[in-house]
């Protein structure tokens, strides 16, 4: 009898993840080892492994993850800026005063900062920090605060820009090019990161909204549980909502908004997400603000003057009027790029420069570390012929199509308990995904209904990264079990948000397909 080689491979990546050894050196030693054992037992093709070198390079190559280290750091910038603890403390001020107000401030600067960092972590511990001790004080119970700041700050999963999405556009559009090669089509359709943006955005705020009811719905239930503020605080000025809340909009929009316009491309669009948080940055390293908004506004000038009348002094047709506006143009560019250094030569003087990119290379590596040895895994898992297995096994579902995806999904669901969503992105779903689509799923709405899955993992123990995240930030009084615990009516609810997605698909196809 042979063995199943794939499925003792799977397995035994699990295992040895479970040991807390680093992720990328586990899956490569464990690739190693099956494709040594299966060449031996004459299962595996050791030819296969010429393939390696184009794979990688593939990967370090690709213009959508190379997105990623700019977002990133665009997050890292604004983490390190305090963006959070000025948005944190307005709009406590703001809702304070209403039963689950506090809770209700919480998720929507989770969903804020969710759009313009996209980084949990950060997310988490600044808001335990900040506003988990708030709640407390204000007689919280302690269960439901923490749920609401482990939850708030996963958001920057399935909102973007995120990491997240932007992998699972590139591993969704791979597994779509698949599919439509085995049906035989010569004009081959792909996913961007624009259409994964896009579909994540109303499912995001569905799940901001889903959030804010129950939070209010528990506190006129139960008004112990999430009282007004007993704290006396002075309602913010409409200037202090707007000084802490335009900023991170604008951002968000020059991001997003040149994606989905199509104006730029991930990279671009990074890009100016990076020059943004740096300017964010300058408020709070004593730049003047007089001095950033102009910058900003030379910025927005030339962007917009570059795209309604350019100029390409290469031509021998070039009026005056050209030259005019090339040294208009030149000269804003200039402007804007000595303020930028100017906020860049502070921050390296108070040392947020070095530890931002510090960090930004920290989390680059780790992700890009796992992408490519996820691809050995991938290869070797493939030539142990663990990619039929998975078609057999999804196609012999009962229930069909339906069956099959609610099984894909309960699959990926009970892997976030032990995998980290990259490996999962990069190692499961690239197997997994293309007998979905060829069964005629939608592989739009497919990928929304897996990053809200995903999501979900950062929230599940025993490995629940944001779990971890607030156990490092929480006070000593919260336990470890009432984070736990905190977590379990979130965890339902993200389930009630995949079942609204599953029966209202149009919530994720709708602004996409109106884009693009």
């Amino acid at each position: 009898m042979t063995l199943p080689l794939d499925l003792i491979m799977f397995g035994a990546l699990i295992g040895f993840i479970l040991l807390g050894y680093p992720v990328a050196f586990t899956i490569a030693g464990v690739a190693t080892g099956f494709a040594l054992l299966g060449w031996m037992l004459g299962d595996f093709n050791i030819q296969l492994m010429g393939a390696m070198g184009q794979r990688f390079f593939g990967v370090l190559t690709n213009p959508v993850l190379t997105a990623i280290p700019l977002f990133v750091l665009m997050g890292v910038i604004l983490e390190k800026s305090r963006i959070a603890e000025e948005l944190l403390e307005t709009m406590g001020r703001l809702f304070g005063r209403m039963n689950g107000g506090l809770g209700v401030s919480v998720v929507l600067v989770g969903a804020l900062l969710a759009a313009s960092t996209g980084i949990v972590g950060a997310t988490v511990v600044a808001m335990g920090l900040i506003a988990l001790p708030t709640m407390l004080r204000n007689g919280y119970d302690p269960k439901l605060a923490s749920g609401m700041v482990c939850t708030a700050g996963t958001l920057g999963q399935i909102i973007p820009p995120s990491t997240l999405l932007i992998i699972l556009a590139d591993v969704m559009s791979n597994a779509f090019q698949q599919a439509q090669y085995a049906q035989g089509k010569f004009t081959i359709e792909t996913i961007s990161v624009g259409q994964t943006f896009a579909a994540a955005m109303v499912p995001g705020l569905l799940l901001v909204v889903v959030y804010c009811v129950y939070i209010l719905g528990r506190a006129r239930l139960f008004p112990n549980d999430a009282p007004a503020m007993r704290e006396q605080v002075d309602q913010p000025s409409a200037k202090e909502i707007m000084a802490a809340i335009v900023p991170p909009i604008l951002l968000i929009f020059a991001v997003l908004g040149s994606i989905l316009g199509g104006i730029a491309s991930p990279n671009e669009a990074a890009s100016v997400g990076a020059v943004g948080a740096i300017l964010l940055a300058g408020r709070r390293l004593g730049i003047s603000t007089r001095l950033i908004v102009a910058a900003t506004l030379a910025l927005l000038v030339l962007a917009i003057a570059a795209a309604v009348l350019p100029v390409r002094l290469q031509r021998s047709d070039v009026t005056i009027t050209g030259y005019l506006l090339a040294a208009l143009y030149a000269g804003l560019a200039i402007f804007a790029l000595v303020v930028v250094l100017r906020i860049l030569w502070a921050a390296f003087c108070d040392g947020l420069l070095k530890a931002s990119l510090l960090s930004t290379l920290t989390v680059t590596s780790m992700i890009f570390a796992t992408i490519l040895m996820a691809s050995f895994f991938s290869l070797v898992f493939v030539g142990l012929g663990g990619e039929d297995r998975v078609h057999a096994i999804l196609n012999e579902m009962p229930g069909g199509p339906a069956g099959a995806l609610i099984f894909a999904m309960l699959f990926v669901f009970v892997l976030g308990f032990f995998l980290d969503f990259v490996e999962i992105s990069v190692i499961l779903l690239p197997v997994l995904i293309p007998p979905l689509i060829l069964m005629g799923i939608d592989p739009i709405w497919l990928t929304v209904l897996i990053a809200i899955n995903l999501q979900t993992s950062f929230l599940t123990p025993p490995f629940g990264f944001s779990l971890f995240y607030l156990r490092g930030a929480a006070p000593k009084e919260i336990t470890t079990g009432q984070i736990y615990r905190g977590v379990v009516p979130f965890i339902v609810l993200q389930a009630v948000a995949v079942a609204i997605l599953w029966l209202f698909p149009i919530l994720a196809t709708w602004l996409p397909r109106s884009l693009y």
